[in-house]
């Protein structure tokens, strides 16, 4: 069933045990953040928090998707193979020819399941305009300062309402807003967004955008804002079949062309001018775990807001994962598989996006593999699928049928796929459309992409045979660490215990095309020899932490700028995962910084935890990567080093 309100799913994370409420004040600026991240990271102690004095007449609910039971309470299901299972179900009675006149009859009920979730818009206010400001102050909401080299205070959770001015048609999107006053805030709308093309439409026509934000009511009205997807399907006809029950709508009441759920907490209603000068937003802490870097972005004038009598604000943290986000986009792997299977990737047997990918950054897909450059077919129509254009480096395996393995072994699907594995025919580099918050594309919004092609090969696809690893005689990590002073950790765990070609270095690089030539040299050693890949990653980096290896890597590589073959027969694939600077790579953009608490921050919570009704304290986990920043700012200098 349907939750009434954003109240009723804090009733329900209660009831189920995962919900902590926080009478003690906590300040917003810094502190609710702190004290979400260490939660968030903790385990078995991960839980939803409610903190009810926020020094605001409003509570803030936060973490509340932030685990796998707590996303399917959102969705109402048990497990997320069932919403999957839901669309796979409606898809194929949609798709499945009807011969008879009895058959085409029998489809009317499913139609009728179409028009019980068309969202509707109901006369008169709503529950969500119980309460009009007398003149709309964004400083009455707790909105959040989550980390020290964060530009202000941002909106984190907000579902944005704009439409299209020529065709009517709405778009609900979440992009951050950076506060900049009662009535002012940034609106973060990258260029490859919907809102954006609405903002450039209304551009054209010199008129003044209507826009309104919703915050809080029904969890699947948020998951809906976050959703891929396509330009033309209203997210609140997602949300109506999530929720099983249509999303009821209401006018706003200064911006009447836009509407709202009638039960959401908060709304915040506004215009943005697109002929304003624009405002210069930011850093903010990203999802990535990186600071993402300033940049010029629309003003949004606020022109009321009104709430429930009862109303709580949502919020959210982002930062390194694993955080909320890395749930809501689990749930989007789940959904959205069958719609890419049954309209661009029919062979898709299964896909994964690992937390430390960061979304974008790393996806692995399992296919049913039936014919020679099939992996090819998949990366091409996957690269051109959506949002999944933002991909960087896709992994494609065979599927569970064919294996045994499931999606989730990585250990056994990587032995799988450097089984079958030639880094100089089987891995392809591309470039197109990135992220912008991808930091290292040489080109914002531009860069290059990687697909390895785990797949069995067939006949026609074999130049040379692929042979099974072996460990060399004598291999010593420690000798060849010995050899290279430059080189602070190698991890050689895959290749001693698991005959996976792999090897980890952490690098401290100190001039230009340093990775170039440690990798030559590295790959002409003795304990080299049969070996397919090695990543490196910057000095400050433990090799062995394989979560820390593949987030820093995969943030940090352009696979087409940053790859290099070495070795006797120029087979083994090096990926250049360092940071990347001009002094060093010729590299023109500024580089973030991670994202780390301070420690003012980072002893206010220590100092009030016992008085919060955590359990025991936590430490915090920005402690552990404080030596791996480069200065102290949100962008690092070319002379800051860790």
């Amino acid at each position: 069933m349907a939750y009434k309100s954003l109240s009723a799913f804090i009733d329900a994370l209660d009831k189920a045990g995962e919900l902590i409420r926080i009478k003690e004040f906590v300040d917003p600026v810094l502190e609710i953040a702190e004290i979400t991240d260490r939660i968030s990271k903790a385990g078995d102690r991960n839980k939803a928090l409610l903190f009810e004095n926020t020094g605001t007449g409003f509570p803030l609910l936060i973490n509340s998707m932030g685990s796998d039971k707590r996303m399917c309470m959102a969705l109402n299901i048990n497990h997320l193979d069932d919403a999957m299972n839901d669309v796979d179900a409606l898809l194929k009675k949609m798709s499945t020819p009807k011969n008879g006149l009895l058959e085409k009859l029998a489809m009317l009920p499913q139609l009728g399941k179409f028009a019980s979730w068309m969202p509707k818009v109901v006369s008169g206010r709503g529950a969500c305009q119980e309460v009009v400001m007398d003149k709309p102050d964004l400083s009455k909401l707790p909105v959040l300062k989550c980390w020290p080299q964060d530009g202000g205070p941002f909106i984190t959770l907000p579902a944005i309402h704009t439409k299209d001015p020529n065709t009517g048609m709405r778009n609900i999107g979440m992009y951050r807003m950076q506060v900049f006053g009662p009535e002012l805030t940034g609106m973060h709308w990258h260029r490859h967004k919907v809102s954006a093309r609405h903002y450039n439409e209304y551009k054209k026509l010199g008129k003044l955008m209507p826009v309104a934000v919703a915050l809080g009511g029904d969890p699947v009205y948020t998951y809906a804002a976050t959703a891929p997807l396509p330009e033309n399907v209203d997210e609140y006809m997602l949300a109506g079949f999530l929720r099983k029950k249509k999303v009821e709508l209401v006018q706003c009441i200064t911006q009447p062309e836009i509407e709202v759920p009638a039960d959401a907490d908060i709304i915040i209603e506004g215009y943005v001018d697109p002929n304003e000068e624009m405002i210069w937003e930011g850093p903010f802490g990203d999802h990535t775990g990186y600071y993402s870097l300033p940049d010029w972005y629309p003003r949004f004038h606020v022109t009321a807001i009104t709430h429930k009598r009862d109303a709580v604000y949502p919020a959210t943290i982002v930062g390194i994962p694993p955080q909320e986000d890395a749930w809501i986009g689990k749930a989007t792997e789940r959904i959205f598989l069958t719609p890419i299977k049954m309209t661009m990737v029919p062979e898709i047997a299964d896909m994964n996006m690992p937390v430390e990918g960061v979304f974008h950054n790393l996806v692995i897909a399992t296919i049913n593999k039936e014919y020679p450059g099939q992996g090819q077919k998949v990366m091409n129509a996957m690269w051109g699928a959506g949002q999944m254009m933002f991909n960087k480096i896709l992994v494609l395996a065979d599927g569970h049928a064919a294996t045994g393995i499931a999606i989730d072994n990585y250990l056994a699907l990587t032995k799988e796929v450097f089984d079958n594995l030639d880094p100089v025919t089987d891995v392809y580099f591309s470039q197109g459309p990135m992220d912008v918050l991808d930091h290292s594309c040489s080109k914002m919004g531009f860069g290059g992409k990687m697909c390895i092609d785990g797949t069995r090969k067939t006949e026609e696809e074999i130049i040379k045979p692929r042979k099974p690893y072996t460990l060399p005689a004598g291999f010593s990590a420690d000798a060849l660490q010995q050899g290279y002073p430059e080189i602070t950790s190698i991890n050689a765990q895959l290749m001693i215990r698991h005959n996976i070609p792999v090897l980890f270095i952490a690098t401290q690089k100190d001039r230009a095309g340093h990775i170039a030539d440690l990798h030559k040299k590295i790959c002409m050693e003795a304990e080299a020899v049969g070996l397919k890949m090695i990543i490196y990653v910057e000095h400050t980096v433990d090799a062995h932490d394989i979560a820390d290896v593949l987030w820093r890597f995969c943030n940090n590589l352009d696979p087409r700028r940053d790859h290099l073959y070495g070795g006797q027969d120029n087979n083994i694939l090096g990926l250049d995962g360092t940071r990347k600077t001009k002094k060093y790579d010729g590299f023109d953009r500024d580089w973030p910084n991670i994202i780390v608490a301070d420690d003012v921050t980072i002893s206010k919570v220590d100092d009030k935890w016992a008085s919060l009704g955590l359990g025991e304290m936590l430490k915090s986990p920005s402690l552990r990567y404080k030596t791996q920043l480069y200065g102290g700012g949100a962008a690092v200098l070319d002379t800051d080093r860790a």
